[in-house]
């Protein structure tokens, strides 16, 4: 006796997407333009709700206020910036800032993600625990817990400036941050800047004329000789051609402050270490999984050909997890990017903290500074996710070659 037929579950969702989308003929195109009249009409009462609530409070629409003086100071910025500047000047000492610490945590937490996931790999018993204990104590501990621990706990407990700790006598370490020397561009800067990008490239051009030939001939052609002699040589040319790209202002100390040299404030300080070493723990397991992926039969490859450990992680093991950890890797990077509006609890000036918070409570332009914070964010995530992507094709364009 055959058996009734099972009936489909019920999603209505699914269905009405299915029935808006998926159809053909006048009853699909009816369908999408319903859906699309729908949508339109929920901007525009949204947009007229919104003026409205404006004009009641007396408040005008519109990005004028950007030409506007913003009239407070901001502690820390990369580019020139006084209270007399406008509110279009801060968004961009915001935005500066935010991708200051971004790329900061990017860096310090893709490097230590990777070490701590091949410590945990590690043969070594001590090694492997104490990665480990660091990946659960970290993921387990909230951010913001962290980045005021950082904060309050470790930089606040510093020594004042006349008892700096010094690192070698050029950088000095204190509650008011880490005073490094100045750097002070000269003439011959550009050209210094042009001869290293100039040894990079052809550096490149020779590393990959060496890998095609061993991948065609079967003959190793050994170019590290001439790319070291490339990237020291071509710099040094030009200092001796055109002078020293640099000069350097070293701090002194002066009554009770250092006079000269850059100051890194004790935010950027603490809201670094606090998003790189959070998001490292959680790179660490997404490295470690991607490593674990890869068939221990390629271990064992590379083992029967005489390679290293260490050889066989770079040469075999990682290329191939590399597909692997990419997806959430990228994900990790957005993360990181996103956290570091948790800049306001200590006072850091990024884009949420002065332009969101201190210009939005000074202008009252909620609709058009929100817009803006929320472009921003959203352009920074689209940015990293095409590199990232870009960088992945590159890997299976590569692995496929």
């Amino acid at each position: 006796m055959a058996a009734a037929p099972r009936r489909p579950p019920f999603r209505p969702l699914a269905r009405l997407m299915r029935a808006l989308s998926g159809g053909t003929g006048w009853k699909g195109i009816a369908g999408q333009l319903a859906f699309a009249a729908l949508l339109a009409w929920l901007a525009s009462d949204i947009a007229i709700n919104a003026r409205a609530n404006l004009q009641a409070q007396h408040i005008a629409s519109g990005f004028g206020f950007l030409s506007g003086t913003a009239g407070f100071s901001v502690n820390q910025a990369l580019i020139r910036y006084a209270e007399a500047d406008t509110y279009l000047r801060v968004f961009v000492v915001g935005l500066l800032n935010t991708l200051l610490v971004s790329v900061i945590g990017i860096v310090f937490a893709t490097l230590i993600g990777f070490a701590v996931a091949l410590g945990r790999l590690s043969p070594n018993w001590l090694l492997a625990r104490l990665a480990g204990a660091y990946v659960e104590i970290i993921r387990n501990l909230p951010l913001l817990f962290q980045l005021l621990f950082w904060y309050l706990a470790v930089l606040a407990a510093l020594p004042n400036p006349r008892q700096s700790l010094s690192v070698f006598g050029i950088a000095f370490l204190n509650n008011r941050g880490f005073v490094v020397p100045h750097v002070m561009l000269e003439q011959g800067a550009g050209l210094f800047v042009i001869a290293i990008f100039a040894a990079i490239a052809v550096a490149l051009l020779m590393m990959v004329h060496a890998r095609r030939r061993l991948y065609r001939n079967g003959k190793r052609l050994t170019v590290w000789p001439f790319t070291l002699a490339l990237l020291i040589g071509l710099p040094l040319l030009s200092i001796v051609l055109f002078g020293a790209p640099a000069s350097f202002d070293v701090p002194v100390l002066r009554g009770f402050n250092f006079a000269g040299g850059t100051r890194v404030t004790p935010e950027l300080v603490a809201l670094a270490i606090a998003l790189s070493t959070y998001t490292a723990a959680f790179i660490a397991e997404i490295v470690r999984g991607g490593l674990l992926a890869v068939p221990k039969g390629q271990m064992e490859a590379g083992a029967s050909l005489g390679l290293s450990r260490p050889a066989i992680l770079r040469l075999v093991i990682i290329p191939q997890a590399m597909r692997l950890i990419l997806p959430p890797l990228t994900n990790q990077y957005l993360n990181l990017t996103k956290n570091s509006s948790l800049a306001v609890a200590i006072g850091y000036p990024d884009l949420f903290s002065v332009f969101a918070g201190t210009a939005l409570s000074q202008t009252g332009q909620a609709v058009e500074i929100i817009a803006m914070t929320m472009a921003v964010y959203l352009a920074i995530s689209l940015v990293v996710s095409a590199l990232m992507n870009f960088y992945g094709w590159h890997i299976d364009r590569g692995q496929r070659a």
